[in-house]
């Protein structure tokens, strides 16, 4: 008890004093030395993290990404293994982790013995607990750009002074998470914390969280045609579905009780250390042409964040953005691949929501391009690789390269400038 409340008080201002935001799309301040991490594939969770030789028998799995509950006050199981070794450990193998956090349930949870939100305290409680969540993300060496899933269990739908209250606390979750440089991340069942949030969907009374991940176990994978959410909220990397719960299954000769998931939606970010093969310089930017910032000597260990492109070195275009925020050429680096990008390095990019329905796709940096036939509806993740300027639109001529290859004016991306460059988004 006496931990929790210096807890409190340690957080109160920062709580209390969110910036103010225009809800639903709040900003999102992104450090340098950071990425967001996509993955899509099949994920399972499990209520105790396994150990590294039981992740290392599930390589054998079709299961590539792992869901680790980090903290929260109605999280049940112990987690002897979650330390920044076992992060190091599995990451490297190549499984994605997708952080939940336990925090407080609905008012009207359906879970038997939760510790429960507050109706008058949802605000204040929704951004402490995300504040917490923040920091046992970091003990485990996850980075900004990760995502961190609230766990809201299942409520009673008929309840509307509690369904607000689920809001109100999401919402301060979300905000708190942003300002801190996460992504914010929501579990529900589909019949209730789905239901609200879709229904706020665009309300300008909470913030919007970027992914979704419903539990509706009906054997069914599917990332769309969800009942109680239209297939064009949460559409650009933001879904995960729970869609078988406890079961055990067995690969590798090693069994685990787990659930099943399906994900398409952002999951957490850590570093791969790699050595140099040479004394290098790291830059500023992604090309020789930056100004230099360090010196690294050879068979130094480099903290890799993700990859990107450049000027030809060698055999190579990658570059490597580090745990510092600077570059370095790839091809000095012993990294697997020496021609392209090196699994499960992630690629660099930041995605932020966009802010009205049907924003244009083009094919280059204006809108004289011809626009693709699928634009983004209103909240979806814009995933920025990259910035440069192109046509005016509105306040900024800046129009953000996109992870696919097309591009969208920044005037309606969430990004932090309405008028010029967001830092640390490089430059095209």
């Amino acid at each position: 008890m006496l931990k929790l409340k210096v807890l409190v008080a340690a957080l109160a201002l920062t709580v209390v004093g969110l910036p103010a935001a225009a809800e639903p799309t709040t900003p999102l301040p992104y450090s340098a030395g950071t990425t967001a991490t996509r993955f899509t594939g099949l994920a399972f969770d499990t209520c105790t993290a396994p150990t590294v030789a039981q992740m290392s028998a599930w390589l054998a799995s079709p299961y590539r990404a792992v869901g680790i509950y980090i903290g929260g006050v109605n999280r049940s199981c112990a987690q002897p293994q979650l330390t920044p070794s076992w992060v190091s450990s599995v990451t490297r193998m190549g499984f994605r982790l997708i952080p939940i956090y336990m925090g407080y349930q609905a008012p009207c949870t359906t879970r038997t013995n939760a510790v429960k939100m507050t109706v008058p305290s949802a605000t204040f409680q929704g951004g402490l607990l995300a504040r917490d969540a923040v920091q046992q993300a970091r003990a485990l060496n996850l980075l900004g750009g990760s995502a961190i899933y609230a766990d809201m269990e299942h409520y009673d739908i008929t309840d509307s002074t509690c369904r607000a209250t689920v809001l109100r606390f999401l919402s301060a979750w979300t905000k708190q998470i942003h300002a801190l440089g996460f992504l914010s991340g929501v579990y529900a069942h589909q019949n209730s914390g789905a239901v609200d949030l879709a229904a706020a969907y665009n309300s300008s009374s909470y913030a919007r969280p970027d992914a979704l991940w419903i539990a509706r176990w009906d054997g069914n994978s599917s990332l769309t045609g969800w009942p109680t959410v239209p297939n064009t909220f949460w559409a650009v990397g933001q879904r995960g579905k729970q869609y078988q719960g406890d079961h055990n299954e067995t690969h590798g000769g090693v069994t685990l009780n787990i659930d099943s998931d399906r994900f398409d939606a952002p999951v957490a970010t850590v570093w791969y250390t790699y050595t140099v093969r040479a004394t290098i310089y790291s830059y500023s930017g992604p090309s020789t042409a930056y100004p230099i910032r360090s010196t690294i000597p050879a068979s130094s260990g480099v903290r890799i964040v993700c990859q990107t492109f450049g000027p030809k070195i060698g055999t190579t275009t990658v570059w490597n953005r580090l745990i510092d925020g600077t570059y370095v050429t790839d091809y000095y680096v012993r990294t697997p691949n020496k021609t392209g990008y090196s699994a499960p390095i992630p690629g660099c990019s930041f995605p932020y929501q966009t802010t009205i329905n049907n924003l244009s796709r083009r094919h280059g940096p204006g809108t004289a391009y011809t626009a693709y036939p699928s634009p983004l509806p209103i909240g979806s993740l814009a995933w920025i690789s990259c910035q440069r300027a192109g046509s005016t639109v509105g306040t900024t001529a800046v129009w953000d390269r996109l992870t696919d290859g097309s591009w969208v004016t920044d005037y309606y991306v969430a990004t932090p400038s309405k008028t010029t460059y967001s830092p640390p988004n490089r430059r095209c």
